[in-house]
């Protein structure tokens, strides 16, 4: 028997969807199969109708089918019979292959699938399988591939190089059919036109600059946006006391006793939020691990409270950054990533809230003085602690600063005193502790969607009560998601001094009706789309919130150069 048929007796069989996979794109199999992740989209669901029609034809009769001496599962479309012969068929909603004299062809990764369903049912039935199809609903054209040693050698190959690329812990490259990645479900996790320019951006570099490049070579592609510029779904919110959630007929079905408070259907949620005292039954729970919607628990304070996931598979994923992670010299670069980004974005905020007015430029001038200087120490360091140093010089004039930008309209009572937290003394920072516990929830929320791991970062310190790379994270996005939107609301006159905010000697909170606006104060900022100056394309800022998190583990899985490069004009 060849080594290529040999399957061990442990090895789990692989599905022929897999080898259809592998053959079309081997990042794409390695992703799915290795490392789990599947993305529905409307492709797919498209497919799956199909399927699901043609299941209610009385002549179609689909099988289930596996062989361990071949190593391979599947569930065949249809199986026929004709002059005394069986043959599998096939179907695929798009077109066939053309040559040159416009007949059609099966695509490679379409006649691996489908000889693969003949060898499955040739072993099934104990009797020879000469042919299958592939039906292509596009332009209703069925084409005939006769099966022999031949097309079983290709399968076998196929099945070799699946076992072959499992094996690995690096993801392999993305493929060099560009052409493929357009319609890929999985393209807003590969980031196949990211990981292109990145490339392309590192040559750039290291090319000398006494090296004549010709202009078509030099010329940095423009990356084509693969996903949408939003995200899908939008958090539920539960900030009534006592309020609880639950599920019925696929919807979340907001309650106070008797009261419905709010009714909403699950495919347009993205997380549930369960602020103080609100609840969530267990058949609630459940239901939202199936369909993938993580539940968290928040403090009236907005702190973190805990959180609720379904399985997240991600070994390849996490041990890749325990071993980048445990290297002080990977850590270092990426630290000083995060903190020049802060510090860019702190010292635009302020010179953008203050263009156009000649007095609070003035009284901002020596700390946008310090900042710039504290920036350009920190872009010639990679020591962590160091790092961290001049991060916390930039916060505290930052903040100083701050309190000149709220508008005189707004009132004196909303300005902020500095930074004071835990608790906070004023209303300013009130509501900044508050949001910046939602920015919180959601970076933790989209780490666990990545399949990193929150304890192990770059920069903080492990401690129990906040994992250090969802504190990382967090430092890219305070300014243009919390900070900007704030001050905007306050210089808006959004709250209500009074009304919004629980006020004593030692601490202020927002109250009831405060949480609900800043909450919206929050969404509709996640939700506002900005354009990434490197990428070149709009997104929203809870789309980047999951693309820097994608970038990040780029870093260290052979892709860098794009991580923490965004910044806002």
């Amino acid at each position: 028997m060849s080594s290529m048929t040999l399957v061990e007796e442990n090895e789990p069989l692989i599905r022929v969807m897999a080898l259809h996979a592998v053959v079309y794109c081997p990042r794409l199999y390695y992703l799915e199969e290795v490392e789990e992740i599947r993305v529905a989209d409307a492709a797919v669901w498209s497919g799956r109708r199909l399927h699901e029609e043609l299941g209610e034809d009385e002549e179609v009769v689909s099988m289930v089918l596996e062989s361990s001496a071949l190593g391979i599962r599947g569930k065949v479309d249809a199986v026929r019979r004709r002059g005394g012969s069986s043959y599998p068929v096939e179907h695929k909603r798009g077109r066939s292959l053309r040559d040159g004299q416009n007949n059609a062809h099966a695509w490679e990764s379409d006649f691996v699938q489908v000889v693969a369903y003949a060898m499955l049912l040739e072993e099934h039935l104990g009797e020879s399988v000469k042919e299958a199809r592939v039906h292509y609903h596009q332009d209703n054209v069925t084409v005939v591939i006769p099966v022999g040693p031949g097309e079983h050698r290709m399968v076998k190959l196929a099945i070799e190089e699946a076992r072959k690329v499992s094996q690995q812990i690096i993801r392999p490259d993305v493929t060099e059919h560009d052409g493929r990645c357009l319609r890929c479900s999985l393209a807003p996790v590969c980031l196949p036109e990211e990981t292109r320019l990145a490339k392309a951006m590192l040559w750039k570099r290291e090319v000398s600059e006494d090296v004549l490049v010709p202009d078509e070579v030099d010329d940095t592609p423009t990356p084509v946006r693969l996903f949408p510029p939003d995200v899908e779904g939008r958090a539920l919110h539960v900030v009534t006391q006592g309020a609880k959630v639950g599920v019925s007929k696929g919807r979340l079905r907001v309650s106070f006793g008797r009261e419905v408070l709010d009714e909403v259907q699950m495919n347009g949620v993205s997380e549930v939020v369960l602020h103080g005292y609100a609840q969530i039954s267990t058949q609630c729970l459940r239901r939202c691990a199936i369909e993938g919607i993580p539940v968290h628990w928040a403090t009236t304070g907005g702190s973190h409270a805990g959180s609720f996931y379904g399985p997240v598979l991600a070994a390849q994923r996490k041990v890749r950054q325990y071993k980048a992670l445990s290297d002080a010299e990977v850590c270092g670069g990426l630290a000083q990533k995060v903190v020049l980004c802060k510090i860019e974005h702190q010292i635009q905020h302020l010179m953008r809230s203050s263009r156009g007015n000649v007095e609070v430029r003035k009284s901002i001038a020596l700390d946008l003085s310090q900042m710039r200087a504290a920036r350009a120490k920190a872009s010639r360091s990679k020591e962590v602690q160091e790092l961290l140093g001049y991060e916390g010089v930039v916060a505290r004039h930052y903040f100083g600063a701050l309190s000149n930008l709220v508008q005189e309209g707004a009132g004196e009572e909303m300005k902020p005193m500095g930074r004071s937290r835990r608790p906070p003394k004023d209303r300013f920072n009130a509501l900044l502790s508050f949001l910046y516990g939602q920015l919180y929830r959601d970076l933790l929320s989209v780490i666990m969607r990545v399949g990193l791991e929150p304890a192990l970062g770059v920069m903080h310190t492990p401690r129990s009560a906040a994992p250090p790379l969802v504190l990382d994270m967090v430092e890219l996005f305070r300014v243009p998601v919390v900070d900007m939107a704030v001050l905007g609301a306050v210089n808006r006159q959004t709250f209500d001094s009074e009304k919004d905010f629980d006020v004593t000697p030692v601490k202020v909170w927002l109250s009831e009706s405060g949480r609900k606006k800043a909450l919206e104060v929050y969404e509709r900022r996640k939700h506002e789309e900005y354009k990434h100056p490197v990428l070149d394309y709009s997104l929203s800022y809870a789309r980047q919130m999951e693309l820097e998190v994608r970038l990040l583990e780029k870093e260290w899985s052979g892709e860098p150069g794009l991580f923490a490069q965004f910044r806002f004009r």
